[in-house]
């Protein structure tokens, strides 16, 4: 059975080491032992403030040497600031790394700005060591004898560091780039001048100024492809001859339907005129009765006009038999 004595050494001993993991939990320890090898002077009360404001230390205190190592002067009050404003902390400083090795003129809070608008702060400075490619689809314009030109360009852009925050994305290029291509096309009189010289398109592009408020700068235009497209002016005119075409057609419709109308309207008339011709014959029998009943006319007047009248039917059916002989000579 142990000693009282030996019962309190091994409860001292086992508090001891809890208290030791604890603090060496809590406090990084080696972290800061891995600081002050590389030289970087680290307050460990700086790590444990750290801790009290939720940072994690490694995210600061590696950059923090990285830095230290590449001859940067950053302090730990700008990297955790920059921490706790949401902002990667290793990428700015690899950023700020590349620059100094480039000598590109990148300050601390510039980096930070570029990260925290949403940019990758080291993608721009390699962009700027190394200018990107951009390739645009085949935009299409037309020349002013109505053919229709493609044409595919590519754009090497550097970064613009100083415009990154605020200025434009590779869309907006793009979109510049492919509107000065389709003006470029438009304005050339016939479409066998941009197949000729396709470098026009680029020299005209450059000329405009393109970059303008934008994170890069273009520093050429090259014209990959030129394809020839659809004759636009030819389909244009057949477009048009065809909507002339039914416009003819509408009104000749039109015509013909009161050419029409007019016909129905003369048949009504004619037929009136009949009715009222046979109504005036319904009425001459009762008006000759009426002379002869007044005077006016005697026996022999009337007589004379029934003869008139006969012989005028009897030359009608003559004249009809004659048509009908004559139709049947020309049948046979």
């Amino acid at each position: 059975m142990l000693d009282p004595t030996t019962i309190i050494l091994l409860v001292a001993i086992v508090i001891g080491l809890m208290l030791l993991g604890v603090l060496f939990t809590f406090v990084p320890v080696m972290l800061w032992i891995s600081a002050l090898a590389a030289g970087v002077r680290v307050s460990i009360f700086t790590l444990i403030g750290m801790r009290l404001r939720r940072v994690i230390p490694s995210r600061v205190i590696n950059p923090l040497i990285k830095a230290h190592k590449a001859g940067l002067n950053v302090t730990t009050n700008q990297l955790e600031s920059h921490f706790l404003a949401g902002g990667n902390v290793d990428r700015v400083v690899n950023a700020l790394i590349a620059a100094h090795r480039a000598n590109i003129e990148l300050s601390f809070e510039r980096s930070a700005a570029i990260d925290l608008a949403g940019r990758d702060v080291l993608e721009a400075v390699q962009m700027s060591v190394n200018p990107k490619v951009i390739e645009t689809p085949f935009i299409a314009g037309v020349a002013m004898n109505g053919i229709e030109v493609k044409a595919k360009a590519r754009i090497t852009v550097r970064a613009n560091i100083e415009r990154l925050v605020g200025g434009a994305g590779e869309e907006t290029i793009v979109a510049r780039v492919g509107e000065g291509i389709v003006s470029t096309i438009g304005s050339s009189q016939d479409h066998k001048d941009v197949l000729e010289t396709p470098d026009m398109i680029s020299r005209t592009v450059l000329a405009k100024g393109l970059d303008a408020g934008t994170a890069f700068e273009i520093l050429s235009i090259d014209i990959a492809d030129v394809d020839v497209g659809k004759n636009i002016g030819a389909n244009l005119q057949t477009e048009q001859a065809e909507a002339d075409k039914k416009i003819a057609q509408a009104k000749a419709e039109e015509r013909r339907a009161m050419a029409v109308a007019q016909e129905q309207e003369m048949k009504a008339r004619v037929e009136e005129m009949k009715a009222k011709v046979v109504e005036a014959e319904a009425k001459v029998p009762l008006a000759m009765s009426e002379a002869l009943r007044s005077g006016n006319i005697g026996v022999m007047d009337y007589m004379n006009i029934k003869n008139i009248s006969a012989d005028t039917d009897m030359r009608g059916s003559i004249g009809k038999l004659s048509g009908d002989h004559t139709d049947e000579r020309k049948n046979d």
